[in-house]
């Protein structure tokens, strides 16, 4: 029986409340993921993919269940591909923890450079293209008609979003770091104004998406449980940091775009996903993008030491965590020189 799963108390649920279930339940773990667990089922003629917080304890707001089934629900009929959803239980006398249940989209995660290795150079440049093409599809899709009025609070989302990650460091630090403080304290200091509000993916990268089996195109989009409604480029910065090498501690495998491939450069996904817009200065996004990664990161360490992981690639995520603050501060310095 895998971890975190208790394959006999989901067939009885299963036979009660997903439409079509077959019996004969098996599941596997997914391995990739470094937050909620993510487990592939089949009654062997439907294929399904489970999804439930971690082991250990929760910090508050973090691994939503409802919130992640939610937007995907909600984005059925949009450009935007995601899973088709299948069932929410908030019963936590089933597993222990609410989870959801989707579809099984077939596809290609591409988790390190090895995994690029494997297409043409043409391929790499498209789907590069690609990424920044559906993040603005994303951006485009309106809340309202979406049924998501309700799903975020956008006034005022990057302050609340320094003081969450901030809270959250309070509760998942292994260590004490003088950087985290003055990141966070400039940060404090140099947050603009919301630049718009839209639905945000919150963790958007190139190993949270799905790739079609035979060509460069997205199958879907997973791994939605940061989203929320809020300012467009604090999500388009998130990606950028993750198209960082500096990020490789964290995701656990040779970075992306850590040797030679045909991925455009950060300034190349900006233009593609700006589409001729105008954008204002993205450094204080990208600091906040930092900061929130390096807490990410840390959670990720905390739990790795309390033994609370299932699965290969956590040992090093606390290694990016200073790096990471690093490349905040470096992100803020011309602007403190300004306001001085």
């Amino acid at each position: 029986m895998p971890v975190g799963l208790d394959v006999i108390a989901l067939h009885r649920y299963f036979a009660q409340h997903l439409p079509g279930y077959n019996g004969g339940l098996n599941a596997r773990l997914i391995a990739g993921g470094k937050s909620n667990l993510t487990y592939r089922l089949s009654d062997g003629v439907h294929d399904w993919v489970l999804r439930r917080p971690p082991l250990g304890p929760l910090t508050p707001s973090a691994h939503d269940m409802v919130r992640e089934y939610r937007v995907m629900d909600a984005l059925q009929d949009t450009p935007v591909p995601v899973p088709g959803t299948r069932l929410l239980c908030r019963d936590e006398q089933v597993l222990g923890v609410p989870f959801l249940v989707v579809d099984f989209v077939e596809g290609r995660t591409l988790r390190s450079h090895d995994d690029l290795a494997a297409l043409s150079p043409d391929d790499q440049a498209a789907l590069g293209d690609e990424l920044a093409d559906r993040l603005a599809a994303l951006h485009r899709v309106d809340p309202i008609a979406a049924g998501l009025a309700d799903f975020g609070r956008p006034a005022g989302y990057l302050g609340r979003q320094l003081r969450r990650w901030s809270d959250q460091w309070s509760r998942v630090k292994t260590r004490e770091s003088a950087d985290f403080d003055a990141l966070a304290a400039r940060l404090a200091d140099t947050l603009p104004a919301e630049s718009g509000a839209t639905i945000v993916h919150g963790d958007y990268r190139i190993d949270n998406v799905l790739v079609a089996p035979d060509e460069p195109r997205i199958a879907a989009l997973v791994d939605w449980e940061l989203s929320t409604l809020g300012d467009p480029l604090a999500d388009l910065a998130m990606t950028l940091v993750y198209w960082e090498p500096l990020t490789e501690p964290v995701l656990g495998v040779p970075h992306v775009r850590g040797g030679p491939n045909a991925l455009p450069s950060p300034d190349a996904f900006v233009e593609r996903y700006a589409a001729g817009r105008d954008l204002p200065d993205l450094a204080p996004y990208l600091a906040l993008a930092a900061l929130k990664l390096a807490v990410i990161a840390e959670g990720i360490h905390s739990r790795y030491l309390a033994g609370s992981t299932v699965g290969e690639g956590f040992a090093t995520a606390g290694e990016a965590v200073e790096p990471l603050l690093a490349y905040g501060l470096e992100r803020l310095a011309p602007v403190a020189k300004a306001v001085r």
